[in-house]
């Protein structure tokens, strides 16, 4: 068959499978399989496709049909200016998130700083946030081996030997209890925040990354009370606390907070939704006297 078959046939059964962007997938996969992005298709579509070529194509449009995500196919995904490696086992990198880094960043400019990015994930957080602030030093941590693959290669990638993996569990007050209260200049954090009782409805493409990155409890909130209980008290005062929330989860993760002696504000995403809830711990300390 011909590339431009290939993909008009891709794009007709992801289109019946109801995914909801067939065009781009499929071109996506005749990139991945054929080195051949969309613009060139228009002029290299009449090539003839080898057969080791079409077989490949044809398992990860099989899978791709199956509701896998686009993202763990390609192996890796677009966050600000890097390609993110990702994979099974790991949640993908969203554009959303960028927003979390960028609030981090109004905070830390070019300010020597030391913090965490809890439930790393692939990374994005600590790498997004070393991207945007040249001198601060970052601690990724992760609990899953799965993921911790994926975020080691990135780290390696694009660390810039500033952000460094720590295997935790962020939920575990003994494991808290290895950083000195007080010691921190800023903690970020995408964690789990989606109510346990959700996740059977959540797009097919979601529900097949992992739980382990997705539930936040029966309310979704477990992981800020818990980085309200254990985390914020890490923080210098005027140390930054700043995470990515559900986007009707605002003024619990606010309230939370408050508690835990940091004064809050919400900014919205590009769609105009909460996205993420920040703010200093109270007092005066390294980060807020240099944000005067």
């Amino acid at each position: 068959m011909t590339l431009r078959s290939l993909y008009n046939e891709a794009r007709r059964r992801l289109t019946a499978a109801g995914i909801d962007s067939p065009a781009f997938d499929a071109a996506c996969l005749i990139e991945l399989v054929f080195g051949v992005n969309r613009g060139d298709l228009l002029v290299r579509g009449q090539e003839e496709a080898d057969a080791a070529g079409e077989e490949q194509f044809e398992a990860l449009l099989r899978r791709r049909e199956a509701r896998e995500p686009l993202q763990y196919l390609l192996g890796a995904w677009e966050f600000m200016d890097m390609s993110l490696k990702t994979g099974p086992g790991v949640l993908c990198p969203r554009e959303e998130t960028e927003l979390l880094c960028q609030t981090v960043a109004g905070y830390l400019k070019d300010t020597p700083c030391r913090g965490l990015d809890l439930c790393a994930g692939t990374g994005a957080v600590a790498l997004g946030i070393a991207r945007l602030c040249p001198k601060a030093e970052i601690q990724a941590v992760e609990l899953s081996d799965q993921a911790a693959g994926y975020l080691r290669q990135n780290v390696e990638t694009f660390g810039e030997r500033r952000v460094q993996v720590i295997m935790g569990d962020v939920l575990s007050p003994e494991f808290a209890a290895r950083f000195a209260d007080g010691s921190l200049d800023f903690i970020a954090s995408n964690p789990p925040y989606i109510a346990s009782g959700e996740l059977p409805g959540l797009q097919e493409e979601v529900q097949k990354e992992p739980a382990l990155a997705l539930d936040g409890g029966e309310d979704g909130l477990v992981f800020y009370r818990a980085i309200a209980k254990l985390w914020a008290p890490k923080l210098r005062p005027g140390g930054v606390l700043a995470v990515e929330i559900g986007e009707e989860q605002a003024e619990a993760v606010s309230a939370l907070f408050a508690e835990a002696g940091i004064s809050c504000r919400t900014e919205q995403d590009f769609n105009g939704l909460d996205r993420v809830v920040h703010g200093c711990r109270t007092g005066t300390g390294y980060v807020a006297d240099r944000l005067k």
